[in-house]
């Protein structure tokens, strides 16, 4: 087997996965649960293979078919695409444990199957996402997580969950096909879809077609955006963690609207380059998206009671943290953007893990009635202690080092309001987590409880949370061990 192969073999295990859980169905469950997670401990280590290699041996290209990439589908697997499909793995084998423990909260024992073959198709798609060379290409796999995003949402027989699935397809359908109309103007303007020709043809067809590249650029601004949940196109964001299992609301927060930011990315700075983002002042208008979003997020999660809606708003939020690093248009702003990913998908998968522990347990997700639940579920409110903590920037953990790298990195471009923005962000990040922490663990609970253990929960949900709280702390003291990955696939994209 070449190495180049490696990449197909990841999508393909995914898809050959979720294609065989149907034949399972007779078997019994834990059979099922325990071929995904080999699958996806394949995956993981075939991905850190690769990261390793595109380092230190050089970037993998592969072509379908031995057809020209000017006429076939072109993969590409370098220091960015590696680094984030090895997150998005590691990512999911912590949900997908945390996932066999907690029934997949309120889904259906007759579903269950159908849940993991909607997940490995996700996770096919991300991949294929991150791997392509195409545009076009890039549309069909977006479409396909559109599509398991949605299912994933509304698996549970309830009316919110069908009505929060329906505003998921109608936005993010809005999304795609603008998305779609931008790779349409870039191929009347230049004749390729291929990202790499495209590139080295953009230059000139911005001399001959202005306005197509213009539009084309705006289009796929809008649609990314939606997709994204970048403010004001979020609205259907809050909803969807409403609605959905706490695993998939961590795999929605923490995964999937990243992707779409790192197809941005991508447009950005390999279709685009920063030539004709400089002239067409782009770097403005990103500013101004994530400023806004930074502040109205944080707002708009300080009004929740329900706390899946308010850690969905903070999500809002988050986005404009890295979108704000990427509109600085510059080594350090795309640097702290990375590694905001990184954080926040630890940060957020703790959240929402932690808060489907309680759920699980106590059945509620009320802010109010978290009084005491710090000494129900120490653990559960432990990581939730420390992931909020995170977010709101206290140092020893990886939110911190985020938003220490944002703001070296806004004050390197003179772009003074920002920091004030992210200072003033930080502060409304403390009024609506701090106040769980102290109802958590300095008033008495409401009701009395007797407990056969400290934590009432399978062992299987707990062990997650814990690897998560270490993350973020161990990512907080030695985020150079990372940045070194980062940096590597920063310096891929501005080449």
């Amino acid at each position: 087997m070449n190495i180049e192969q490696l990449p197909i073999i990841n999508l393909l295990l995914f898809l050959l996965m979720a294609l065989v859980i149907p034949l399972l169905k007779r078997k019994p469950f834990k059979i099922t649960l325990i071929l995904g997670f080999i699958v996806l401990g394949l995956v993981l280590i075939s991905s850190s293979y690769l990261l390793w290699h595109v380092n230190n041996k050089g970037v993998i290209h592969y072509t379908f078919g031995g057809h020209e990439a000017r006429f076939g589908i072109e993969f590409i697997v370098d220091p960015f695409s590696a680094l984030f499909t090895t997150i998005i793995a590691g990512l999911a084998a912590i949900i997908y444990i945390y996932s066999s423990g907690d029934a997949t909260e309120g889904i259906e024992k007759t579903e269950y199957g159908r849940y993991y073959v909607l997940l490995f198709i996700l996770l096919m798609s991300m991949f294929g996402i991150l791997y392509t060379n195409d545009l076009f290409n890039t549309y069909v796999f977006i479409e396909i997580l559109s599509i398991t995003t949605c299912a994933i949402i509304s698996i549970k027989r309830k009316k919110d969950t069908y009505t929060s699935a329906f505003r998921y397809v109608m936005m993010n359908e809005l999304g795609s096909l603008s998305y779609l109309f931008g790779v349409a103007l870039i191929y009347m303007a230049t004749g390729f879809t291929n990202i790499t020709l495209i590139s080295e043809s953009i230059q000139n067809a911005f001399v001959s077609y202005p306005v197509n590249i213009v539009v084309a650029l705006g289009f796929m601004i809008i649609g990314l955006g939606i997709k994204a949940a970048i403010f004001p196109f979020h609205i259907w964001l809050p909803d969807a963690h409403s609605a959905a299992p706490s695993t998939s609301s961590a795999i929605l927060s923490a995964i999937v609207i990243k992707v779409y930011i790192l197809v941005l990315v991508k447009v950005l700075f390999r279709v685009f380059k920063l030539d004709i983002l400089n002239e067409m002042n782009i770097s403005t208008i990103l500013l101004v998206l994530a400023g806004v979003a930074m502040i109205m997020g944080s707002v708009f999660a300080i009004a929740q009671k329900d706390v899946k809606r308010m850690l969905g708003y903070s999500s809002v939020a988050q986005m404009g943290y890295i979108l704000l690093g990427i509109g600085l248009l510059s080594f350090e702003g795309l640097r702290a953007a990375f590694f905001h990913i990184l954080s926040h998908g630890l940060m957020k998968t703790a959240l929402f893990l932690s808060v489907g522990e309680i759920i699980f347990y106590k059945k509620t997700r009320k802010v109010n009635d978290f009084d005491g639940m710090g000494f129900i579920m120490p653990v559960a409110m432990g990581v939730f202690s420390i992931a909020a903590l995170g977010m709101i920037g206290i140092p020893l953990t990886s939110g911190f080092i985020s938003k220490l790298n944002l703001g070296v990195a806004v004050l390197d471009q003179n772009q003074i309001i920002f920091l004030v923005i992210l200072i003033l962000s930080s502060l409304l990040n403390v009024i609506y987590y701090l106040p769980i922490i102290i109802l958590a663990f300095l008033k008495n609970e409401k009701y009395r409880y007797r407990l056969k253990s400290i934590e009432p929960t399978p062992r299987t949900m707990i062990a997650p949370l814990v690897l998560l709280g270490v993350l973020i702390v161990v990512v907080g003291l030695f985020p150079n061990q990372i940045m070194v990955f980062i940096e590597a696939a920063v310096n891929s994209l501005l080449s």
